[in-house]
């Protein structure tokens, strides 16, 4: 008999929802996304998506197997374990699949997200124990693998519109390396296409920001993330960044606001991956000083470097989260203020 207590951080609030449910929420709030990737980059978007899934899932499958002996007295147990993983699944790995192909250009070739997937799985949340105790975000951290690796800087455009930019590939950071940055407004793009995805060069989930848009609404809605926490890291990024480009041009032109709000991986990385349960802070006042902070960081780089940096900023981070949760301390659950009366009454 296992003698050992598990104990967990109070208070216990027992609830009808699950990880599985939650993670089932997430996946359901991706598919917009997911479809109109696939709508614009065709074949490629959708050989990447399924790549990346599959292997995410099989990583997992593979890593539980053999951690709990699967292959031990000539497979004897695999089934007993077979049937102990698919009772544990939680479709936590289907998410970080699902993300890590839709932050990723449809350039790629099909056995770079393969190696992606594995090493998001494997070496950022299995290694480490599984869901809810990876450090950082597994796709994030994925994504920045792959760029570390294979160099990943060409974007390809939809073919849905006329191509804005007058080339079928890009090479750079997706809309961020023109007029954005250095506040040439020559290049501007109209607002409808930045927001439908349409002629802009970008990666596969993060281009049509009205798909992302269906899935923030879905995911408030459920109260799965609170509905402030993206607003806020993509509102005040794209203002600091409007104030960092009238450092270049002399002139400040809030008119840039929705230039920079909907361009590169700012609204997907604010939606879908800055909310991570896991590797964000717990309480209320720490997220505040997180989303700041995520904010503040984006908006300088990408105004330094030029280039899409939500996947490097979230990472860091994520590895800050500790200290934000050790040093903003939480409201304690029921507290409430005593009054004191003063003296002489």
């Amino acid at each position: 008999m296992d003698n050992s207590i598990v104990i967990s951080t109070p208070p216990h609030v027992k609830s009808k929802r699950t990880t599985k449910g939650i993670m089932l929420d997430v996946v359901i709030a991706l598919i917009p996304a997911a479809v109109m990737g696939i709508v614009y980059f065709r074949l490629n978007a959708f050989i990447l998506i399924l790549t990346s899934v599959l292997a995410a899932v099989a990583t997992e499958f593979v890593y539980y197997f053999i951690a709990n002996k699967g292959f031990s007295d000539k497979c004897r147990h695999a089934g007993e374990v077979c049937k102990k993983w698919w009772k544990q699944f939680d479709f936590t790995s289907i998410v970080t699949g699902l993300i890590l192909a839709l932050i990723l250009p449809p350039t790629v070739k099909w056995y770079e997200v393969l190696i992606g997937a594995i090493f998001s799985i494997a070496i950022v949340k299995m290694v480490f124990g599984g869901t809810g105790k990876n450090l950082v975000n597994p796709a994030a951290t994925g994504r920045i693998f792959m760029f570390l690796s294979f160099s990943i800087t060409a974007y390809s455009v939809c073919k849905i519109a006329p191509v804005a930019d007058g080339s079928e590939i890009f090479t750079g950071a997706t809309h961020l390396s023109g007029f954005l940055l250095d506040g040439n407004k020559s290049g501007h793009i109209a607002w409808l296409d930045l927001f439908l995805g349409t002629g802009v060069a970008g990666c596969i989930g993060e281009t049509c920001k009205a798909a992302l848009l269906l899935g923030f609404i879905y995911l408030a809605a459920r109260k799965v993330i609170k509905w402030w926490q993206p607003l806020l890291y993509t509102a005040l990024s794209a203002f600091l960044s409007v104030c960092l480009a009238a450092i270049g041009s002399k002139t400040f032109e809030i008119g840039l606001f929705l230039d920079y709000a909907l361009s590169g991986g700012l609204m997907f990385g604010a939606i879908f991956m800055a909310t991570d349960y896991v590797t964000s802070p717990k309480g209320v006042y720490g997220q505040l000083v997180y989303y700041v902070a995520l904010a503040v960081l984006t908006s300088v780089l990408r105004y330094l470097t030029k280039f899409e940096v939500v996947s490097f900023v979230i990472m860091l981070m994520n590895l800050l989260v500790p200290l934000i949760d050790t040093y903003v301390v939480r409201k304690p659950f029921g507290y409430k203020k005593v009054k004191t009366q003063k003296e002489g009454k």
